[in-house]
């Protein structure tokens, strides 16, 4: 595991490197020079395997002891002890690094960790790409010459500013300038620079992909002449890729001073605060008139409109003084100078906002009439958003900006939601009612309101005693909407909800929307409570628990709809066998074709022994290996067929068989394989035409909403839009802004969608057995499976010509070679070499651990190798950035003791990984509510008593114990061994592995064998 970080190199630009997290820390004292490789960095060949970007090696002044340089913070999360540490000093080391495109930096590598560093300049990164999206820019001209772009960072920009100087990491400003220098580079000369660069690349980067020729606007004052040389190579430069331009000196003079007002406009941080205007509209009538008859108020009469002024603390957002106070002399208590600062911000406010001048020719302005309802309406479409934009404070009536917009609303009702859903689904006339309405906000208007509205000769009319602004021409293409739609035929249930959800293109915004019945059921997600439970057929042999009853229903009433439906309950809540009682309940209705499952290789076979166990009926054919059907013969198998098992990488090699075929029913289990939409198993899924898709998965999304969209839109193609539509929307404003409007509109319209219950849920929890055992079977890399065959020939060689106690021990060395390779080949070679992807095991692993953790639960990890665990602690700790405790034979008592202690505690560490023997008996680890057997002990009650660690008195929650197994190795066949002779099992419990040595050479050649199934799908 890879620990990055990063820091902004002056002239070069974002640079990475890398220290190994797995790599003891030790070093040669002949290393300890100063400027000497950092002994812990990782060759930047390997980065740029991650990263791309050109190598270079750079100095860094690194916190350093005697014995070398300090593991960063971020390497392992270890509880520090031993002895007081020594005198630490900054040194000069040399590292590799990598000169990186900042774009690398939006997307992270899953196999590293990131330090704080590099975060820190995703901060800086975001916040210039922020500046250029609202215009935040103006051109220049540098020396050289050069045609810049630059960042104006003023009012609370300024603060974000200040916040990213304040922040920056010691090591994102570790460089050494020069030989000899012993501080780094200065905090704000970083960001300053950093932001100059981001921001001109960025402004670059969008005049590149514009669809048409960019025109620059010259300044007000000194207009830049067309017919000069210099003013068009220096905009051609602003566009292009180089900024540097050649102009006579004299043409070069007179550019730089047309473009000093420009210039004028600084980037300094402003004063201790801001100007703010708060539009007020003062009723001046002692008794309001009742408006009687006429709906609408265009006049405005009674009403009078003033523009207030304020200050704004800078450092405190929350600190608001009037004009009036700062004239009285009573906020200069609160912000230093503050009449002065007022007439500086207003003198300023007035190039953005030319009326305020007015104000200004009084000595202590503190307000301004807006006279005309075009002035107020001109301020609320148009002025408040430039004064914004220049960095000031704007605060508008309550019951504007959005809140009571005159906009269009639907409505929907039907039925409630049927018990059963007829084969042919539901139909047209289940909407009972479809209705477009005018609204200003939530309120209806009538025919009355619109006729007066369209009557309207004003801009600002106030509709039930709220102002709304009315654009002419966008009320008439309203109306004509309305017209069209409500006179068209019925839309289908998709239409519907894409109707609601705000996916169709509308003159005026849709202000509400509101849905009864079945539809309102599945728009607020609660259907399946809704809906009447539906029974699996008689024949499927399993009683669905209350919750999985309701997720069958769930699942046909969708499928009824013609709905994609995913499915994400937490992992051990049983997707799969509701998904089972699903195809078990439509085949016994009758429904006609093959349901194709795409899935990890590790499921293949899960599959089958679910299917078997469950739904005996339902025939199912596992397409996979060198001898899988192809071409008629794999129609003919379909015929008689209702589910092919199959994994990714098979559908994307024989996709071109897949898409031609008839498909019941697409389901992709771990569906997060698709959450790349650009990656081969994603794009296959999408060819292949059925005719209904359900996604099974507990993380729908892992890293980034784009992964959401990738599998929704596989569900339902163009519920979210494109993927650009869907950036801008909810990626950009969510992920980088935190919009809580952004996000809760996206949750509604994933909602209807998407069903996801927790163990924690009261109503699921109750439906839980006490301990739930889950077989977790992996598969083998190339090169596990290259080592195992190798042991496997080599060992039975030995075994066919050894007899007696030698044979015995031939037979159990090489039982445990082929447990090791199964772990990790490092285990087996004792070569020290990194984790790294070479385990199926380990990788598979990871993804557990990481829904684990994502839960907020804990884990005991169980393994019966010592040698394995201290190879998985550095690993998983770089991994998750965290402490791993890690409890052997060789812990002592006092040290074992805390580290139990700890783990129960609240904010204790998550993952503990404990040998079988050391860990096995007399703990108390109830805060852990999932244990995983790595590698299993063939002897049923020490595993048993392993997990009663966990599952016993004390503990609340229900306990997921999985015990990892690689089918077609030696793995799996002693699993079956075990659960199919009981007899046999009772030899296990009393005499260990023993037993396997008493087996015939060929019995044993059988055990050892590697089948085809054991090998990653590559």
């Amino acid at each position: 595991m890879l620990v990055v970080h990063a820091f902004w190199s002056p002239g070069r630009g974002p640079v990475l490197w890398a220290e190994d997290g797995e790599r003891p820390a030790t070093t040669s004292r002949r290393s300890l020079r100063s400027a000497r490789p950092h002994p812990f960095a990782v060759p930047a060949s390997q980065l740029a395997g991650i990263h791309p970007g050109k190598q270079t090696s750079v100095t860094l002044l690194l916190p350093s002891r005697a014995t070398g340089p300090v593991e960063s913070p971020e390497l392992v999360r270890a509880r520090p002890g031993g002895r007081r540490s020594a005198e630490i000093s900054l040194v000069p080391w040399t590292v590799p690094g990598l000169v990186v495109d900042p774009a690398e930096l939006t997307d992270p590598a899953e196999d590293v960790r990131y330090g704080r560093s590099v975060s820190h300049l995703r901060e800086l990164l975001a916040f210039a790409d922020d500046l250029v999206s609202r215009g935040r820019v103006l051109p220049t001209v540098a020396s050289g010459p050069e045609a810049r772009w630059r960042p104006v960072v003023q009012g609370l920009d300024a603060v974000a500013r200040r916040a990213l100087v304040e922040t920056v990491p010691p090591v994102g400003r570790a460089e050494q300038r020069r030989s000899g220098d012993t501080a780094g580079h200065s905090p704000e000369l970083l960001v300053d620079g950093a932001l100059a660069t981001l921001v001109d690349a960025a402004v670059r980067e969008r005049l590149g992909r514009a669809d048409v020729p960019v025109a620059l606007v010259p300044p007000r004052s000194g207009r830049v002449p067309k017919s000069l040389p210099a003013t068009e190579a220096w905009l051609a430069a602003l566009a292009s890729a180089d900024p540097r331009f050649t102009a006579p000196e004299r043409e070069l003079a007179t550019l730089v001073d047309a473009l000093a007002p420009w210039d004028a406009v600084t980037t300094e941080e402003t004063g201790p605060a801001r100007a703010t205007f708060r539009l007020a509209e003062i009723d001046t009538l002692d008794d309001p008139a009742d408006p009687g008859d006429d709906p609408l108020d265009q006049t405005g009469d009674g009403t009078r409109w003033v523009l207030e002024f304020q200050l704004q603390s800078t450092e405190d957002p929350s600190l608001v003084v009037t004009a009036e106070d700062v004239w009285a002399g009573r906020a200069d208590r609160l912000i230093t100078a503050a009449q002065e600062l007022l007439l500086a911000e207003l003198g300023r406010a007035a190039l953005v906002y030319p009326p305020l001048t007015a104000a200004l020719r009084r000595a202590r302005p503190e307000e301004l009439d807006l006279e005309e309802l075009d002035d107020v309406h001109r301020f609320l479409t148009e002025d408040a958003a430039r004064l914004v934009a220049a960095g000031f404070g704007v605060e508008l009536p309550a019951g504007w900006n959005g809140r009571k917009p005159l906009g269009l609303r639907l409505s929907v009702s039907s039925p409630a939601a049927p018990g059963v859903v007829t084969r042919g689904g539901l139909g047209r006339e289940e909407l009972a009612k479809f209705r477009w309405t005018l609204a200003a906000g939530d309120d209806e208007l009538d025919e009355e309101e619109i006729a007066a509205l369209v009557a309207a000769k004003a801009k600002l009319v106030r509709v039930r005693g709220q102002w709304v602004s009315v654009d002419a021409e966008a009320l008439a293409r309203g109306l004509e909407f309305l017209r069209k739609q409500n006179a068209r035929r019925a839309p289908t249930v998709a239409e519907t909800l894409t109707a609601l959800q705000g996916g169709i293109d509308t003159p005026l915004p849709v202000t509400a929307v509101t849905a009864e019945g079945w539809v309102g059921d599945l728009l607020g997600g609660t259907a399946d409570r809704t809906l009447e439970p539906i029974d699996p057929p008689p024949g499927f042999r399993a009683t669905l628990r209350p919750y999985q009853q309701r997720g069958l229903s769930w699942l046909a009433f969708l499928s009824s709809l013609g709905l994609g439906a995913c499915l994400a309950d937490d992992m051990g809540l049983g997707k799969t066998v509701q998904l089972l009682a699903l195809e078990a309940l439509e085949r016994s209705r009758g429904a006609d074709g093959p349901t194709l499952i795409l899935c990890p290789m590790s499921l293949v076979g899960t599959w089958q022994r679910e299917a078997a166990k469950f739904a005996p009926d339902l025939r199912v054919y596992a397409h996979h290996g060198p001898t899988r059907d192809r071409g008629e013969r794999l129609r003919e198998r379909l015929a008689g067929t209702d589910i092919l098992v199959t994994t990714y990488g098979t559908a994307s090699r024989d996709i071109e068989e897949f898409e031609a075929l008839p498909w019941h029913r697409l389901v992709l289990d771990e569906a997060q394989a698709i959450k790349n939409a650009n990656a081969a198993p994603s794009k296959a899924a999408r060819r292949i035409v059925a005719g209904h898709r359900i996604a099974l998965t507990g993380t729908p999304m892992e890293n980034r909403l784009a992964e959401l969209w990738s599998v929704m839109d596989f569900l339902n193609p163009g519920m979210l839009g494109t993927p650009e539509r869907f950036r801008q929307r909810f990626a950009v404003p969510i992920e980088r802004h935190g919009s809580p409007e952004a996000a809760e509109s996206l949750r509604r319209i994933t909602r209807p969608y998407l069903l996801r219950r927790l163990k924690t849920d009261p109503t699921v929890i109750d439906d839980l057995p006490e301990k739930i055992e889950i077989r977790q079977e992996y598969r083998l890399t190339r090169e596990q499976a290259s080592l195992y065959r190798t042991i496997v020939d080599d060992m039975m060689e030995k075994i066919e010509d050894s007899t007696g106690i030698q044979r015995r021990g031939n037979v159990l060395a090489a039982m445990a070679k082929l447990k090791q390779v199964c772990n990790h080949p490092a285990q087996l070679l004792h070569d020290g070499s990194a984790v790294g992807k070479r385990s199926g095991k380990v990788a598979r692993l990871e993804e557990l651990l990481t829904e684990i953790l994502a839960e907020g639960d804990k884990v005991l990890l169980f393994s019966q190798f010592t040698e394995f665990a201290s190879m998985l602690v550095p690993h998983l700790s770089a991994r998750f950035d965290q402490e791993i405790l890690h409890l052997h034979g060789g812990t002592p008592k006092k040290q074992r003791d805390a580290m139990v202690e700890r783990f129960q505690s609240a904010d204790g560490p998550a993952i503990f990984l404990l040998s079988l023997k050391a860990g096995g008996t007399g703990l108390t680890l109830t805060a852990a509510n999932h244990v995983v057997h790595l590698d299993r002990w063939w002897n049923p009650a020490v595993e048993d008593q392993a997990t009663d660690r966990a599952f016993r008195i004390g503990q609340k929650r229900n306990v997921q114990v999985r015990k990892f197994v690689c089918p077609g190795t030696v793995e799996e066949r002693i699993d079956a061994l075990i659960e199919s002779k009981k007899a046999l099992s009772d030899m296990v419990i009393s005499d260990g592995e023993n037993w396997l040595t008493e087996l015939s050479t060929g019995e044993l050649r059988s055990v050892f064998a590697l089948g085809a199934e054991a090998v990653a799908d590559e």
